[in-house]
């Protein structure tokens, strides 16, 4: 009997962490209809990039990889370009990229083996497109997929997807459409699977992790979330919040987090701006002094928050005051992680026609100012945390050290903790802290038991 040969799928995911669970997704959905993953792109029948297409040097390098895999595709192969660039552009992608052979959107992620039948039974070599604007399927119709994207001991965990917000320089609404969140069941199954399968962190995220439920009619849709994955994944060692959009962090979601040990202090918090009328011409929520008032509750209930935020500078009409506002805001908060962006125009969102004034060198000579204040503050910061006792999620070890996070430390996005010693790769280890650079922590095992700082040590 003759052997049937394998088919094989090539996926390249470019972008956040909520595209990387999109792609997840597909590939599960095609490792069911019984083709396998190959890193090997002159091996895969199907290849497929989920591009990015947030801001320009997203979209470069999502066109940069598509042309490299259309240069070497050979006789039989197939390449679909996915995602977040495919769903904004449509047609005109093509013009960046002509060896494309078909497009899916972001709304329909799902449709990818049907997609691919498709691609295999068309009888002209014209591209083929599946974009339709449709985004209510999240939860309701997500072909089984789960909507979760595993590292290590380590899983995100989407709880929704798309964003409301009037946000004048985000593309994402055009993108995704407005904010569909996942039902709550839903979300608790896959934390107890995840749970089961050895996952030791959950990282919520979303275009607007506090939006979570409104849709679904919830009041207080997040911290119902927080309490009800606390109570259904008690074990768990860290439960952590990404994306929090700016008057949506609530009292009781604050309690919450303060209340239920294996929610991680730790809170990513994106605030684009330190000056109201700056803010104002964004479409971001401009009133500084609920800022300090929530930061205040947040770190009155948890002394040890680490707070994350990130900046947009140079945007439209950003004079040198407004700036050097957003300075003396970053100075007086005090964050223990900040990301900073200049400003890329994008054409179709609200600040578009406020064109693209500011010089880039100019949003070049800023950020690279706000990022030497922050990096004093993340040192001073670190520094405080020498002599005590953090428990770091161990991801790597070699050569006599292992490299590992603290519930300071976000995957992809924040510091490390280097240990001295090869401790076992998804070990929860106590880690006496005693070297502290602007971005990473040094430190050494100790086997005595001990009071960590932050989270307290889960089942030992």
């Amino acid at each position: 009997m003759a052997k049937v040969k394998q088919k094989h799928f090539h996926l390249v995911s470019l972008g956040c962490s909520k595209n990387t669970v999109d792609s997840e997704s597909m590939a599960q959905l095609l490792g069911e209809a019984g083709f396998a993953a190959t890193d090997q792109p002159g091996k895969a029948e199907v290849l497929i990039v989920n591009t990015c297409g947030f801001i320009g040097p997203a979209k470069q390098e999502s066109v940069r990889v598509l042309n490299e895999l259309a240069e070497g595709k050979k006789r039989g192969q197939m390449l679909i370009a996915a995602g977040c660039l495919s769903q904004r552009y449509g047609a005109e992608l093509l013009k960046w990229s002509p060896g494309i052979d078909g497009l899916i959107g972001t709304r329909r992620w799902m449709d990818i083996v049907d997609f691919v039948q498709r691609l295999r039974e068309r009888g002209n070599p014209e591209p083929l497109y599946h974009l339709p604007t449709e985004a209510l399927v999240v939860g309701a119709d997500e072909r089984g997929a789960t909507r979760a994207a595993v590292q290590g001991a380590s899983a995100y965990i989407k709880i929704a997807d798309g964003c409301r917000r009037p946000c004048a320089f985000c593309a994402i609404p055009l993108i995704k459409g407005t904010a569909v969140s996942r039902p709550l069941e839903s979300i608790l199954h896959e934390a107890r699977t995840l749970r089961d399968n050895g996952v030791r962190e959950l990282v919520l995220i979303a275009q607007d992790t506090t939006d979570y439920g409104h849709d679904l009619g919830m009041k207080e849709g997040m911290a119902t979330l927080l309490e009800s994955l606390a109570r259904a994944v008690p074990d768990v060692d860290w439960i952590r919040v990404m994306y929090a959009y700016p008057g949506y962090v609530t009292d009781r979601m604050i309690e919450a987090m303060a209340t239920h040990p294996q929610i991680a202090h730790y809170l990513d918090i994106p605030l684009q701006h330190g000056h109201p009328a700056t803010l104002y011409r964004m479409r971001r929520p401009s009133n500084i002094e609920w800022v300090h008032r929530t930061l205040a509750k947040l770190r009155a209930a948890m002394p040890d928050l680490a707070i994350r935020s990130t900046f947009i500078v140079g945007y439209p009409g950003e004079t040198e005051e407004e700036f050097d506002a957003l300075l003396k805001f970053v100075a007086a908060i005090r964050f223990d992680r900040i990301g900073a962006f200049t400003f890329s125009f994008e054409p179709g969102t609200t600040s578009a026609d406020l064109g693209d004034p500011v010089p880039q060198e100019l949003k070049d000579e800023r950020r690279e100012r706000l990022m030497a204040l922050q990096q004093r503050i993340s040192l001073e910061k670190n520094q405080a945390q020498i002599g005590r006792m953090l428990k770091v999620l161990i991801e790597g070890n070699g050569d006599g050290l292992s490299v590992g996070r603290s519930y300071r430390d976000a995957p992809e996005v924040d510091g490390l903790v280097i240990v001295d010693g090869e401790a076992p790769v998804g070990e929860m280890a106590p880690v006496r802290i005693s070297g502290a650079l602007a971005y990473d922590l040094s430190g050494t095992v100790e086997t005595a038991s001990a009071q960590v700082v932050g989270i307290p040590i889960v089942n030992g």
